[in-house]
C-alpha cells in the first residue's frame, strides 16, 4: 500500500536507546512543535513476542509528529510490526539499519543489514504492504572498510526500487568489530558531502543527514544541500537549540521566550506521571541540560542529581532547583 506522506522533516530528533522515552519526547514537545520525534529503537522481538509490548508502543498525544523505529530482520515480523504501528496512531515506521552495536548484530539488527540488502528490500516491501503510514530508513554511508561513494549510491539506489523514499543517512561508516557503539559515533569520519551528492543523484528522493551537527547555522547550511537534518546528542544535552527550531527553521512563532516557560509547561505532566507511580528520577534526567552554558546550571543538575532519586522525591524538588537558578541568576545580575 503506497503512503501518504505529508510529514514535514526538515529537522527531527535522532532515536536514541533510553534517551527518546515518551518523558523525553514531552519534554520537547514543550520547545517545538515541528520537529519529528522519533522513539527509541523497538525490536520486533519485544512487540511480538515480549510481556506487555504496548509499554514500547505508548505515547502521549503531544508528541504528534511522531515515528515508531523498528529494529528487525524478518520481514514478516516487520510488516506485523508496522501494521501495530499505524493501528495505534504512529505518523511514520522507520527501519534502524544504522546502529553497530555487537548486541544487535547477533540477531542481524541494525547496521549490519547494509551487508543484506535482499534482506533489507523484503522488510521494506513487507512494512510497505503492511501500513499505509510512510515507511522510511536509516543507515549508515557504508561498513567497515568500504570508503567508495559507490557504496552509498548503489544502496540506496537499490532499496529505492521497493518504493521507499525517504532516507535518513547517518554520514558515517559504522564499524562492525574493534569499536564500541560510543565510538561508532566518533571516529568514523564525518562525510556530509556523500549525503550531499545522494541529493544530487536521486533528486526524486527525500535524503535526510544525521551525525555531528550541533548548531541551527549549521542545520540551515544542511538544509541547502538536502531535505532534512536529524539530529541526536545535542538536541538531548542542550534541548534548549529546539527552541530555535520552529522560528529558525519553519518560520512559525516560539513555543517558549525562556527556559523558565519550558519547566512550567512540563511540571503537569511531571505531577500526572509522579501520581502514577513513576519516580521523579525517571522525569528530570531527560531536563538536566536545559540550563546548559547559563548561569545557575551546574547548581540545577547538582540538586536534581543529589535529590530526584530519592523514592520519596516528589515535584518540590524540580520546583526547588529552578528556584535555585533564579536566585543565582537574580544574585549574578546584582553584581
Amino acid at each position: 500500500m503506497k503512503s501518504n506522506d505529508t510529514l514535514d522533516r526538515r529537522f527531527s530528533i535522532a532515536p536514541m536507546m533510553d534517551w527518546t522515552t515518551s518523558d523525553y519526547r514531552v519534554f520537547a514537545r514543550t520547545l517545538t512543535k515541528r520537529t519529528l520525534l522519533y522513539t527509541e529503537m523497538v525490536t520486533t522481538g519485544a512487540l511480538l513476542q515480549g510481556n506487555h509490548p504496548e509499554r514500547f508502543l505508548r505515547y502521549d498525544e503531544c508528541e504528534h509528529p511522531i515515528a515508531l523505529q523498528l529494529g528487525g530482520s524478518d520481514a514478516a515480523a516487520l510488516g506485523q510490526c508496522a501494521k501495530m504501528a499505524e493501528q495505534v496512531g504512529f505518523d511514520e515506521v522507520n527501519l534502524n539499519v544504522g546502529c553497530p552495536s555487537d548486541r544487535v548484530q547477533n540477531s542481524l539488527i541494525g547496521a549490519c543489514l547494509m551487508a543484506h540488502p535482499e534482506k533489507v528490500k523484503e522488510a521494506m516491501r513487507a512494512m510497505q504492504d503492511n501500513c499505509s503510514i510512510p515507511v522510511t530508513i536509516k543507515h549508515r554511508i557504508g561498513l567497515d572498510d568500504q570508503q567508495e561513494y559507490a557504496v552509498l549510491r548503489d544502496f540506496v539506489g537499490d532499496i529505492a526500487t521497493t518504493g521507499v523514499s525517504t532516507f535518513i543517512v547517518h554520514a558515517r561508516n559504522a564499524i562492525l568489530e574493534g569499536l564500541s557503539p560510543k565510538e561508532n559515533r566518533e571516529v568514523p569520519p564525518l562525510k556530509y558531502h556523500y549525503v550531499q551528492q545522494l541529493k544530487k543523484d536521486f533528486p526524486h528522493l527525500e535524503i535526510i543527514v544525521n551525525g555531528g551537527i550541533k548548531t541551527i547555522e549549521e542545520c540551515k547550511a544542511q538544509l541547502e544541500q538536502v531535505d532534512g537534518v536529524m539530529v541526536g546528542r545535542e538536541a538531548y544535552h542542550n534541548p534548549w537549540l529546539l527552541s530555535q527550531v520552529d522560528t529558525a527553521l519553519f518560520g512559525d512563532h516560539a513555543l517558549v521566550s525562556d527556559r523558565y516557560q519550558a519547566l512550567e509547561a512540563f511540571v503537569p505532566y511531571v505531577e500526572k506521571k509522579l501520581e502514577e507511580g513513576e519516580r521523579l528520577l525517571h522525569l528530570t534526567r531527560h531536563i538536566l541540560g536545559i540550563f546548559q552554558g547559563e548561569p545557575g546550571g551546574k547548581q540545577f543538575r547538582r540538586y536534581l542529581s543529589e535529590n530526584g532519586h530519592k523514592a520519596d522525591a516528589k515535584i518540590n524538588v524540580l520546583l526547588e532547583a529552578i528556584d535555585l537558578v533564579k536566585h543565582h541568576q537574580h544574585k549574578g545580575k546584582e553584581q
